[in-house]
């Protein structure tokens, strides 16, 4: 029976721990077992976890290193297990340079800013060197330049864009004045096509790589396709205006020949086959001959 009892799990490593404890007394170590160890629900006895001294063997230390730049030196502190990238910013105020044109030297070679400086056998009291990479920053400077052209082509892009959507319904609202038969005003349509022609030259003036380029294409075919239509308006526009004067010319030719039936049909049958007749009307005073 005491047997039995000595040995259940949720005492027994709590009494070794006791006993194991120099100078310790059954009560003390009774308490040291039950603060190391814990009986989990499945009935496992597992030990403890101390969250306090996770964090203590978990502590990054700081070191400090040496950097030399020119003629100067520059002390930095920071964690054993940062980047070089991260050195970088560091520097960037003391220094004056960004962090994409620095280049650090330690032990005679050039370190990526991705590399770890404890990898790199960086410790307290490091010594390294940087410098302005005069090339990156060529680069970076020529990168930047070429994206604010970018940015500004695409704006150009955009408000060419809005120039033409705004011409595009004049079009649409004449080709709905043509197409019913109204004559439109032939420098109306001169006048647009000038607009049009106008956008079609800012486009061409537009440098653009990409994306852009392609933009720049489709509106470039838009415009075109816009002045061909008004190509084919004015042509329709000019007949839609000769049948209106042809009406206009045959509508009193025809007044006058209704007038001229209707006076006819007043004439009695004797002036009419006098009038056929055309005889030749000749004055004289002397009544017998006549």
């Amino acid at each position: 029976m005491l047997g039995l009892k000595s040995r259940n799990p949720g005492m027994f490593p709590a009494a070794k721990v006791g006993t194991s404890s120099p100078g310790g007394g059954g009560g003390g170590g009774r308490e040291a077992g039950v603060a190391a160890w814990e009986l989990r629900p499945c009935g496992m006895l597992v030990q403890k976890r101390n969250s306090d001294v996770t964090q203590s063997q978990t502590l990054v230390p700081t070191i400090k290193v040496k950097v030399k730049f020119g003629s100067s030196y520059h002390e930095v502190n920071i964690k054993s297990q940062a980047t070089f990238g991260e050195l970088k910013k560091m520097l960037a105020r003391p220094t004056g340079l960004n962090p994409l044109d620095q280049k650090l030297v330690f032990r005679d070679k050039e370190r990526d800013s991705k590399a770890y400086l404890d990898v790199a056998g960086v410790k307290d009291g490091s010594r390294m060197v940087v410098f302005d990479d005069i090339l990156s920053r060529e680069k970076r400077l020529l990168e930047n330049l070429q994206s604010k052209k970018m940015k500004k082509s695409e704006k150009e892009i955009v408000d060419v864009t809005i120039e033409i959507d705004k011409l595009a319904k004049q079009v649409g609202s004449l080709e709905i004045e043509i197409y019913s038969g109204k004559k439109v005003v032939e420098k109306v349509l001169l006048n647009l096509i000038e607009l049009l022609m106008s956008q079609l030259i800012k486009l061409d003036g537009i440098i653009a790589d990409g994306d852009v380029k392609l933009q720049r294409r489709m509106q470039v075919k838009r415009v075109q396709r816009y002045i061909e239509n008004l190509d084919v308006l004015k042509i329709r526009n000019s007949k839609n205006g000769r049948n209106g004067d042809w009406a206009n010319i045959q509508a009193p030719s025809q007044r006058h020949s209704n007038k001229i039936s209707f006076e006819q049909k007043l004439m009695t049958p004797m002036e009419r086959q006098r009038d056929s007749m055309k005889w030749p009307i000749v004055a004289t005073a002397e009544w017998e001959k006549f």
